[in-house]
């Protein structure tokens, strides 16, 4: 934890739901980008993490909330290019102003452009082209860029293709990006991928920045890294979620299962000791500032 250099959100789009009650239509929050009442609402989401990180000491990552603005999510929203070119740039602008009230009070602060899986985030995509991967994410990317975004990253990625062409779409617009794998109950990709094969695969054809592994259990990610080997120094982040569940059963659940941070943290803390490069901790579905500071000790 002595190593640990940044503090990252939690679960923004479980976090609004079910806690606070916002109906994101399609999981999508980059809409409330455009209302005062949901920037203020952003604003106070992510000051809780910069509490957390002037607590602990440390930098903090401002993740815009911008997982599911890309073409295909815009389209079932009804929002063209132009909106949604207009949400990401909003977005960037949004979190450098969080950043500007909280320089004075933390060590670092970094503003962070968040791309999501043009599918979803819990089903394996299919063999995915990353010339075309790289073609789609463009636009997001480039749309971080012009506003001032200091890097970007990925999360859930379900297979390596897509998030080959996440990093050679950030590498066209000079982003450094982190690309996150999301893990089955397993330990395996959600396309049966091993994450050593992945990060593999990733660092041969486009290596990003670093890795990161999101949106599964600490138990869940402990069978990948279980025969570690010098690949695992490239996993710098963990996004866990709350939940031992698996994600089909987190799919269907109509509840938030916001687990024991008595059976969480110990399990992070085993991961903890697998992952000698690990420095950027926060949360993901299930979890909110309660899990985020009780992972940091704060």
């Amino acid at each position: 934890m002595d190593s640990w250099r940044w503090v990252t959100d939690g679960g923004l789009e479980t976090d609004l739901i079910f806690n606070r009650g916002v109906d994101l239509p399609e999981f999508a929050a980059y809409p409330l980008v455009w209302s005062d009442q949901g920037r203020a609402l952003l604003r106070e989401y992510y000051s809780g993490y910069a509490e957390v990180a002037a607590r602990a000491g440390r930098g903090l990552r401002l993740e815009t909330p911008t997982w599911r603005a890309n073409p295909d999510w815009g389209a079932v929203l009804r929002h063209d290019e132009t909106a949604l070119a207009d949400a990401n740039q909003r977005a960037v602008a949004l979190m450098q102003e969080i950043a500007d009230e909280w320089r004075d009070r933390l060590p670092e602060v970094t503003v962070v452009g968040m791309v999501g899986p043009r599918g979803d985030g819990y089903v394996a995509a299919d063999g995915v082209d990353p010339d075309e991967a790289a073609d789609y994410h463009a636009a997001q990317l480039a749309s971080f860029a012009a506003a001032g975004a200091d890097a970007a990253a990925v999360l859930t990625m379900t297979e390596p293709g897509e998030a080959i062409g996440v990093s050679r779409a950030a590498a066209s617009v000079g982003l450094p990006v982190s690309v996150g794998f999301t893990v089955e109950t397993d330990g395996r990709l959600p396309d049966g991928t091993t994450l050593e094969d992945a990060v593999g695969q990733v660092d041969d054809a486009a290596p990003p920045a670093w890795f990161m592994v999101n949106c599964a259990h600490p138990e869940h990610v402990l069978p990948a890294v279980g025969d570690s080997g010098d690949w695992v120094s490239r996993v710098h982040g963990l996004r866990v979620n709350a939940s031992t569940m698996s994600h089909a059963e987190l799919d269907e659940s109509e509840t938030l299962d916001a687990c024991d941070l008595d059976v969480l943290v110990p399990a992070h803390r085993r991961l903890e000791q697998a992952l000698p490069s690990l420095e950027v901790v926060g949360g993901c579905c299930g979890t909110d500032v309660r899990h985020v500071a009780a992972l940091w000790g704060v």
